[in-house]
C-alpha cells in the first residue's frame, strides 16, 4: 500500500511539474496579460502567417479567374526567368550595396548616440537631445521624402550651400551616383534617435558600482566606456545585429519608391521595389511572388547564419 502511495505521490509530483499544470497556474495568475496578447497574436496570424499560403503561386501561372488552386503548376519557371534576366544582377547588386552601407553606417550610429548621451551629465540638455533626435521618426514618410526632394532640388537649400563650393546645382536625386548617399544619410537622420532607445535602456541596466570601482582605480572615462559600458551592452548589440542580418535584403521599398525615378533605376532599384512594379503595376503576380520568396529565403539563411556565428563566438543568440 505504501508503495502504491509512493508511486501515486510520485505521479502527482510529475503532474504538478508538467507544462500543462504550470501553464494553467500561470494563466490563472496573469489572465489580463494573456488577454492583451490576443490582438498581437491575431495580427501575426492574419497578416503574416495566413498570407504565406499564397506563396504557392510562385510555382504556378496564377490567374485570378482560376484561383490559387485552379491555376496551372509550372514549377520553378519564374525563378529561372528571374535568375536569367537582365534585372537580376542589377537589383541584387543594388540591394546588397545599400544593405551593406546601411549596416556599416546606420547600425553603429544609434550605438554611438546612446554612448554619447550616456556621458552627458546635464539632465536637461540630455532630454533635449533625446527629444530632438526622436522627432524625425514620427514624421510621415511621405513628408520626409517631400522634404528630401525639396532640399536636394536644383534650387534647394543643400544645392544652394554646395553651389558656394563650385557644385553645378543640378537636382541631386536625378544623379544615380548620389541616390545611395542621400538614402543612407536620410535614414540615419530619421531613425538614429528612435533606434538608440534600446541601447540607452541597456546602459541604464549596467551596475553603477562598476564605474565607481573603475574611478577608484584611476580609469579614465574612455577606459570606462571601453571596458565597462561596451561589454555591458554587448548582448543587446549582438541581438540587434542578428535581427538586422535577418532583414539584410529588406531595404525599405516605400522610401525608395517615393525617391527614385527611371533615371536612377541603375543604382536605386532593389528587390522590394522590383517586386512592387512587377506585381502591382504590371500584374505579374506569380513572377513577383517568386522574387519575393527568393528574397525571404536569403534573409532566413542570413539570420540563421548570423545566429549560429554569434552563438559560437560570444554565446549570445536568439535561440
Amino acid at each position: 500500500m505504501s508503495k502504491v502511495t509512493a508511486i501515486s505521490g510520485h505521479e502527482a509530483v510529475i503532474d504538478r511539474n508538467s507544462f500543462k499544470h504550470r501553464f494553467g497556474r500561470d494563466f490563472k495568475l496573469n489572465k489580463l496579460l494573456y488577454a492583451m496578447m490576443i490582438p498581437v497574436i491575431a495580427y501575426y496570424i492574419i497578416f503574416h502567417y495566413f498570407p504565406m499560403y499564397g506563396a504557392v503561386i510562385a510555382f504556378k501561372d496564377y490567374s485570378p479567374m482560376k484561383g490559387i488552386m485552379g491555376s496551372d503548376w509550372i514549377g520553378f519557371a519564374h525563378f529561372k526567368d528571374f535568375f536569367g534576366s537582365y534585372y537580376f544582377w542589377r537589383i541584387l547588386t543594388n540591394t546588397v550595396v545599400i544593405s551593406v552601407y546601411s549596416l556599416i553606417f546606420m547600425f553603429p550610429a544609434p550605438i554611438i548616440l546612446a554612448l554619447l548621451i550616456n556621458e552627458v551629465k546635464n539632465q536637461a540638455f540630455k532630454r533635449v537631445v533625446q527629444t530632438v533626435s526622436y522627432m524625425p521618426y514620427f514624421i510621415s514618410l511621405v513628408v520626409i521624402c517631400g522634404m528630401i526632394t525639396d532640399f536636394t532640388n536644383s534650387n534647394g537649400i543643400i544645392n544652394t550651400i554646395f553651389s558656394w563650393f563650385g557644385y553645378d546645382g543640378a537636382a541631386m536625386l536625378q544623379k544615380p551616383g548620389l541616390f545611395r548617399p542621400i538614402y543612407i544619410f536620410s535614414e540615419i537622420w530619421q531613425k538614429i534617435g528612435w533606434d538608440s532607445i534600446i541601447y540607452i535602456a541597456a546602459l541604464m541596466g549596467i551596475d553603477q558600482e562598476q564605474y565607481e570601482a573603475a574611478r577608484i582605480d584611476g580609469a579614465s572615462r574612455l577606459k570606462q566606456m571601453l571596458y565597462i559600458t561596451l561589454p555591458g551592452i554587448l548582448p543587446t548589440i549582438t541581438i540587434m545585429f542578428i535581427l538586422r542580418m535577418g532583414n539584410m535584403l529588406n531595404v525599405g521599398f516605400e522610401k525608395i519608391i517615393l525617391l527614385y525615378n527611371p533615371v536612377t533605376y541603375e543604382t536605386a532599384d532593389v528587390i522590394s521595389s522590383f517586386v512592387y512594379r512587377k506585381g502591382l503595376l504590371e500584374f505579374g503576380w506569380s513572377y513577383s511572388t517568386a522574387v519575393g520568396l527568393f528574397n525571404s529565403i536569403v534573409n532566413l539563411l542570413l539570420l540563421v547564419s548570423a545566429n549560429y556565428i554569434s552563438r559560437r563566438v560570444n554565446d549570445s543568440s536568439l535561440w
